[in-house]
């Protein structure tokens, strides 16, 4: 399923949100332009590698992508969900919610594979705590998806509830069967799961702590 909007208009302009996403589109097109041997030096310094753990690459990590299926997918994610969650709590608290979901998905993945090598990049983490945040201030929005059927695609509306859960779901299966099998973190198997069901989790819990207990007023209240 593959979500292209929700039915929740945003009453405020995203600043941070828009920001985020050009942050990422900038490093991954400077990325574009790295040799192979350049790119690999790249992650390993500025991604977050826990046999290694360096404090400035939690910050570093959130901004560098390995594909572009990758940085597509969860800017995409970005902008359908992190516009309304900005909305409900103000530009300054999002950007400290959105940086908080990345470092605790950080500590997720480290915590499940403390002497991994593999360096942990992307912003998956910190927008899985934008999704969770968005299923408890959103709980009956719907979500327009992208359904591919046998033949052809379809386009229909689905519960944001169900979108998110099973997508939640999914994180939390795969992170546990890693886990099980080989005892190392899914990050050597290209997706870092603990980190989406840590940020997550962190979302769920965190919004309301960061939401704003009055909602800003439309501009043609009276």
């Amino acid at each position: 399923m593959i979500p292209l909007r929700d039915v929740i208009p945003s009453r405020t302009t995203p600043y941070i949100t828009v920001t985020i996403i050009g942050i990422n589109a900038a490093a991954w097109l400077f990325e574009l332009t790295l040799s192979d041997q350049q790119l690999y030096r790249l992650l390993t310094v500025f991604g977050v590698v826990p046999a290694a753990f360096a404090w400035p690459t939690l910050l570093t990590s959130m901004f560098l992508h390995g594909g572009w299926a990758h940085i597509i997918g969860n800017m995409l994610y970005l902008w359908i969900f992190g516009d309304n969650v900005e909305d409900r709590f103000g530009h300054a608290r999002f950007l400290i919610f959105y940086l908080l979901a990345g470092t605790v998905a950080a500590f997720g993945q480290i915590l499940m594979d403390p002497a991994s090598q593999v360096p942990t990049i992307g912003a998956s983490g910190a927008i899985a705590g934008v999704m969770g945040a968005y299923i408890v201030l959103y709980p009956h929005s719907r979500v327009l998806t992208l359904l591919p059927l046998i033949i052809v695609w379809e386009v229909v509306e689905v519960p944001a509830v169900f979108l998110l859960g099973f997508w939640f779901l999914l994180q939390l299966f795969n992170a546990g069967a890693i886990a099980v099998t080989a005892g190392t973190s899914a990050a050597q198997g290209g997706v870092a799961f603990m980190a989406h069901v840590a940020g997550f989790v962190f979302g769920l819990l965190a919004v309301f702590a960061f939401r704003r207990r009055r909602e800003p007023r439309r501009w043609t209240d009276m």
